[in-house]
């Protein structure tokens, strides 16, 4: 199984195949509005605009999880990531990403890209995972690492 086998929520509850996003390279994020490393949305949004001609999409999932530091609704996520971000990445419905409601796609991430010691668990919002042309998850980033340190790795799957 792949990244491009699941199917998620868009922000309107609509259903988003990944398959849409076949070939590409991914860069899958658990966002939140009101976090400490909320200002990642810009290096984000310069990631996706300065690769997009090559094949990077990058995907926020908003996630209230860890200190519920994403409470609002999905037009006042939309609103906040377009007016404060400038944001044209798609942004996806709210999730879990741990837990028994966790949403199947994070779970298949976190299996294929553990973190630390082979952790599972992510531990707080901005944990990044880069998926490659074919659908796998080749790598996971701490939420401290900055956008534009992802370019080498980046470029490599480009």
């Amino acid at each position: 199984m792949t990244v491009t086998d699941f199917t998620v929520r868009d922000a309107k509850g609509g259903a988003v195949a990944l398959a849409a996003y076949a070939g590409q390279v991914l860069l899958i994020v658990n966002t939140a509005s009101k976090c400490g490393f909320t200002l990642q949305y810009e290096g984000l949004e310069a990631l996706h605009r300065r690769y997009a001609d090559r094949g990077l999409t990058v995907l926020a999932f908003p996630c209230n999880q860890f200190g519920a530091q994403e409470p609002g609704d999905a037009a006042e996520i939309a609103n906040f990531c377009t007016t404060s971000y400038d944001v044209t990445f798609p942004v996806m419905a709210k999730v879990d990403v741990n837990g028994a409601d966790a949403d199947p796609l994070f779970d298949h991430l976190k299996a294929e890209a553990p973190g630390l010691l082979g952790s599972k668990a992510i531990k707080w919002n901005f944990t990044k995972f880069l998926v490659d042309r074919q659908g796998k998850a080749v790598h996971r980033y701490a939420p401290t690492t900055k956008p534009d340190e992802l370019t080498v790795d980046i470029e490599k799957l480009l």
